[in-house]
């Protein structure tokens, strides 16, 4: 979100129209001040990560947060720093390891620290019996190898259940998409894609358009269970902003 440097308003209405139970944020306000003010005016709740290379969790109303860390990925020398927010969550029964990630431009520091973050959240799975859900700026098209690395692990939630034409960058012409939501395979994905937002707002609010995802846990023998979600027919709604 460009640190909220661009139409704070705009940012806001995108944020409650799309109402997400969890929101992955990159390049969040470096100022403690306006990212309690983001926060607080998007009616969300800071549950890990926000200063430290601008990657943050945020959580709606109804969501439990039990644990949160934010980790330091490797440095390259004349890259910027970069690090991953992870939170668990839970709601309705349904427990969630939600990773906030923003990748290099450097092919060879995107790939090293996608390789980084998988062994943090899959441990942080296994200790708290979550799944994973991975939503950031990759800066790499699908088919890229750092993609194809989170693709071979986890679902691209976006190729499993398209909505909308899928491009993210730029917010003006969304032509690329370089920015995506992963989700462990034991959760069915709703939807993905282009967000319920004015049109305007979405030019507006940052340089990326945001990805949502509808989520939803699989019932042994019956298929998703719809019973998580910001709506009475929807799973969990996580986005990437």
């Amino acid at each position: 979100m460009r640190s909220a440097r661009d139409d704070r308003r705009a940012l806001t209405r995108v944020i409650r129209a799309i109402r997400p139970d969890v929101l992955c944020v990159q390049e969040a306000p470096a100022l403690p001040g306006r990212r309690r003010r983001l926060v607080r005016d998007a009616g969300m709740t800071a549950a890990a990560g926000g200063r430290l290379a601008g990657v943050a969790v945020l959580t709606g109303p109804a969501v439990r947060v039990l644990h949160a860390e934010v980790h330091r990925l490797r440095w390259f020398p004349g890259l910027e720093p970069r690090a991953v927010a992870v939170a668990v969550v839970e709601k309705d029964g349904l427990r969630l390891v939600v990773c906030s990630f923003h990748l290099d431009l450097h092919h060879g520091a995107r790939l090293r620290h996608a390789a980084q973050i998988v062994p943090i959240i899959g441990g942080l799975a296994r200790t708290f019996g979550a799944r994973a859900v991975l939503g950031g700026d990759v800066n790499e098209e699908p088919g890229g190898p750092t993609w194809r690395y989170l693709a071979s692990r986890f679902t691209d939630c976006y190729a499993e259940a398209p909505k909308g034409a899928g491009g993210t960058y730029s917010a003006r012409a969304p032509a690329k998409r370089i920015d995506g939501i992963f989700a462990a395979p034991e959760l069915a994905v709703a939807c993905c894609g282009a967000a319920d937002a004015a049109l305007p707002d979405l030019v507006a609010a940052t340089d990326h358009r945001p990805v949502v995802a509808d989520l939803r846990a699989w019932s042994p023998g019956t298929g998703p269970d719809t019973g998580f979600g910001a709506q009475s027919d929807s799973g969990p709604r996580t986005t990437r902003s």
